[in-house]
């Protein structure tokens, strides 16, 4: 298996119909190319009746599997049953409400090339963008980024986008302890820390369209600032041991044949 791709779903019932029609193309047009891909539902623990149409919706894709939690666990643990479950040596991680267009996954795969180990989404890049959100939590997201790009590395821009595509090893060699939303940053911020060398695919951040957003914007706010904070406090020892405060860049992950930009 060259490629999975692992969506996280919770209380998606209303969603499944419009994620399948936008994501079976896509998936149709790697497998044509040669590629290997897989689909790795996993269902966080959905009252609703999101398992059951993620089976119907996806009952012809031999290569697609559903993997369910008992009750929900989060984002973050979520992302980690589905990198379990995953046998791909590239892990593209989505939402399951497309506010990023699936049709931009060959982006983020053309983008891993030879000295790429992650590539993500990055609305807030220049030649981003972002359509029409709430105005609050444009500001609370866009102003997380800029908190990590200060703390982190000034050359990245987006840095709590979810759409990425990662070389296995990358997230075999990294901590993201949170089970939440915080976890996606946690997953960029702590690869790129190590070494690993990050490449950003400008695109557009879409509203949803069907459903509704199970995100606790409060809640996700606090995760970040104590995140923060931690990274601030690890920065501070870092230096004053005279040590480097982020690794330098490392030889790229191991790459699987076949999974160079075409």
């Amino acid at each position: 298996m060259d490629i999975s791709i692992i969506i996280p779903c919770f209380n998606e019932e209303d969603n499944i119909p419009h994620l399948a029609e936008r994501l079976k193309p896509v998936v149709a047009q790697l497998r044509q190319e040669g590629r290997q891909v897989e689909i790795v539902f996993v269902d966080d623990g959905s009252s609703d009746a999101t398992f059951e149409r993620l089976q119907a919706a996806f009952a012809d894709d031999l290569n697609s599997q559903i993997v369910r939690h008992p009750h929900n666990q989060g984002l973050g643990q979520a992302l980690r049953t589905g990198l379990k479950a995953a046998r791909g040596q590239v892990i593209v991680t989505t939402d399951s409400d497309g506010t990023y267009d699936f049709a931009s996954i060959p982006r983020l795969l053309a983008a891993l090339g030879p000295d790429v180990d992650v590539v993500t989404a990055s609305p807030y890049h220049p030649q981003g963008g972002v359509g029409v959100l709430p105005a609050y939590r444009l500001a609370l997201s866009r102003g997380c980024s800029l908190i990590y790009r200060l703390l982190v590395d000034r050359h990245l821009y987006t840095y709590t986008a979810i759409f990425r595509a990662y070389r296995r090893a990358v997230l075999e060699n990294v901590d993201w302890g949170s089970r939440g939303y915080l976890a996606v940053t946690q997953m960029l911020v702590e690869a790129r820390l190590k070494g690993y060398r990050v490449a950003e695919v400008p695109l557009v951040l879409n509203v949803r369209r069907y459903g509704q957003s199970k995100a606790k914007v409060a809640r996700i706010m606090r995760d970040h600032l104590r995140y923060q904070m931690r990274l601030l406090a690890r920065q501070v020892a870092a230096r004053l041991k005279g040590q480097a405060w982020a690794e330098p860049a490392r030889a790229p992950a191991p790459r699987t044949s076949g999974l160079e930009a075409k």
